[in-house]
């Protein structure tokens, strides 16, 4: 069986014990247990409010418990050890127990709550919270929590320190399922500090520095430190100079040939006449496309200017041009016989032309 397997099948087994001593021991005050697998058989420890409802009579009670645990868990030589619990109201097993008992026993929940609560804080407790999921007291569900003191939520104290019951109630309306959350009065937070109180701080104070000690490292900062590149002599120091104007003028001189050699005419540029030839054939084909350009809104001027005419159409338009009436003002000039010899027009249709080419000459005026 794999690892990962291993541990689910301990886990449920695990919780299934569990189950199993909270139904046996609801009467006893069961406070939960504690299972662990040695070489020598399983060992649990029981905690209980009553530990001799547990153990029974002579011994009976457990021994029930203990042989029903290896026919129906399959454990090897289960030993039970039973221990009593100190304080019931710091266990939350034992808690949830009682308060899904008082639910059970018709107590009002909000009261039940505020009671259990009191009785947590007061056994010494740094925090508690109790939750009740159900239908507490319509037929809808709801969740009611009540808060005392410090908890904790989340990260590993939430696991190790907080101790967690659970437990239900059985009601007409519905199960309200109890959890109970406490951390005990002796827990250790992460977050905790001390203050210590009369400790003698005497070791804490640095020891004396004598004065003239002081001034020595004082005078030690002053002294700068000598370079690698400090020169000894002034002849050094002068021939620097010379090769610094050397290389300044050397600079000087490249920088101004590089500025000549970008004034002068790339030896990749082409002639001037190809270039001119290019520009000639440019500016012809340029007048070319202008001169087609303008003879297309010029017809299309003269299309939108016969049509603008009121019941003429691009049909009757060309009819009028092919007769050769060009524009508004030529149809405003003919006469209406003129323009009743167009083909597809007749005396009325010539009438109605005359009159729609003078209403434009009009609004043009």
């Amino acid at each position: 069986m794999a690892t990962e397997q291993q541990f689910i099948e301990d886990g449920m087994q695990r919780t299934q014990i569990d189950e199993f001593f909270a139904d046996e021991l609801a009467r006893a005050g069961y406070g939960g247990m504690d299972l662990a697998k040695t070489p020598m058989g399983t060992q649990i420890v029981l905690r209980a409010e009553k530990p001799g409802m547990v153990i029974g009579k002579g011994g009976k009670n457990i021994r029930k418990i203990t042989s029903e645990l290896e026919s129906r868990f399959d454990l090897d030589d289960p030993q039970i050890d039973v221990q009593e619990v100190d304080e019931p109201d710091l266990n939350a097993q034992i808690v949830a127990d009682r308060l899904g008992n008082a639910l059970e026993r018709g107590w009002y929940f909000r009261k039940a709550g505020h009671t259990t609560i009191d009785r947590i804080m007061d056994a010494g407790a740094r925090g508690a919270e109790i939750t009740l999921n159900g239908k507490v007291t319509g037929a809808r569900s709801r969740n009611e929590k009540f808060n005392r003191g410090y908890i904790k939520h989340n990260g590993e104290p939430s696991q190790e320190i907080v101790d967690r019951g659970d437990g239900v109630a059985v009601m007409k309306l519905g199960t309200i399922g109890v959890t109970v959350k406490i951390i005990p009065p002796n827990a250790d937070l992460p977050d905790d500090f001390r203050i210590h109180e009369d400790v003698d701080t005497e070791s804490l104070v640095p020891e004396d520095i004598d004065e003239d000690e002081v001034e020595a490292l004082l005078g030690e900062a002053e002294e700068p430190a000598a370079g690698p590149e400090e020169s000894d002599s002034d002849e050094e120091f002068e021939l620097t100079e010379e090769e610094g104007e050397a290389t300044e003028v050397e600079e000087e001189e490249i920088v101004e040939e590089g500025v000549e050699a970008e004034e002068g005419a790339a030896e990749t540029s082409p002639p001037e006449s190809a270039e001119t030839d290019i520009d000639e054939d440019l500016s012809e084909e340029t007048e070319a496309d202008a001169e087609a350009i303008l003879d297309e809104m010029e017809s299309a001027d003269e299309d939108a200017g016969l049509t603008a005419i009121d019941g003429v159409g691009d049909a009757k338009a060309e009819a009028l041009r092919e007769a050769g009436f060009e524009s508004v003002a030529d149809i405003e000039e003919a006469s209406e016989d003129d323009l009743a010899e167009a083909e597809g027009v007749g005396d009325a249709f010539a009438e109605r032309i005359k009159e729609g080419a003078s209403e434009i000459e009009e609004g043009e005026n």
